[in-house]
């Protein structure tokens, strides 16, 4: 059996790819599977931190294309869940040092080696790095905050997704897509200063596969190098968990997407 890939890709930067990719992985290994989470942001390199195991990282993804070092000296194993692996970025070559024969001899190592889902953190735009990184994808989740800008900019991504991956050039049908709209929060939503749900949808002429709220918990969660779906507590995490779900073909309803309803005292005493 081979690997699914999921390539998690957006227009623009900041609209937070790192921290979907970690917990969508995380997520798929909760959930019994075996995964790998690799960083194509050559250059810079987040995904190791937001992990919690930069202080772990010995060989990259570079390494390993360039023969310089093997797939298993470079994964690196989760603390948390034995079935999960990252393959951090190198922070010291350029963006050119990816190539795609060597992208497709790792990502055929981790099918040998038995992994289930392997998630390819791209970066942000259109250059070298993003295409080889959603070049090889079974399914794109497309990252977007539900502002016009983001959602102009990922328009552009769809199209790619479209036309410049290898099932576009064998005719082997459409990468599946998937939007993930972050950062959502109904109250403004509601007085007009965001997109809707439904209005990105329709923009976009896709469904979106998980809606997560705006939080501090986020933050919270990159800063301590632990992704935010282990925090069962928080709405975020509740939200990439549903999300998750929903990818392994789950139906689960949209939470979080209204403004949530006052109280009996709060509508009697304010606040």
């Amino acid at each position: 059996m081979t690997a699914e890939i999921i390539v998690v890709t957006s227009g623009k930067g900041g609209v937070g790819k790192t921290t979907t990719s970690a917990s969508l992985a995380t997520g798929l290994a909760m959930a019994g599977k075996k995964v790998a989470v690799i960083d194509f942001d050559v250059g810079l390199r987040n995904l190791d931190l937001i992990m919690g195991c930069e202080r772990r990282v010995v060989y990259d993804f570079v390494n390993v294309v360039h023969g310089e070092a093997t797939l298993k000296q470079s994964l690196i194993k989760d603390k948390r869940y034995e079935n999960l692996y990252v393959l951090a970025a190198s922070q010291t070559r350029d963006k050119d040092a990816l190539t795609q024969e060597g992208v497709e001899k790792v990502l055929d190592s981790l099918s040998e080696d038995g992994f289930d889902y392997v998630i390819c953190d791209s970066p942000a735009g259109i250059e070298k790095g993003a295409h080889l990184a959603m070049y090889f994808a079974d399914k794109a989740v497309v990252v977007v905050n539900p502002e016009v800008s983001s959602v102009r900019d990922s328009d552009r991504i769809l199209g790619l997704l479209a036309s410049k991956t290898r099932r576009a050039e064998r005719g082997e049908g459409q990468v599946t897509q998937h939007l993930l709209l972050t950062r959502y929060n109904p109250a403004r939503v509601a007085i007009g200063e965001m997109l809707s749900v439904t209005d990105v949808e329709d923009i976009l002429g896709i469904k979106v596969v998980g809606v997560i709220p705006e939080s501090e918990n986020v933050l919270t969660a990159s800063n301590n190098g632990i992704p935010v779906i282990v925090d069962t507590a928080s709405p975020a995490g509740q939200a990439y968990s549903d999300t998750v779900a929903r990818i392994l073909g789950e139906e689960r309803p949209l939470r979080f997407i209204d403004v949530p309803k006052k109280g009996f005292l709060q509508r009697v005493f304010g606040g």
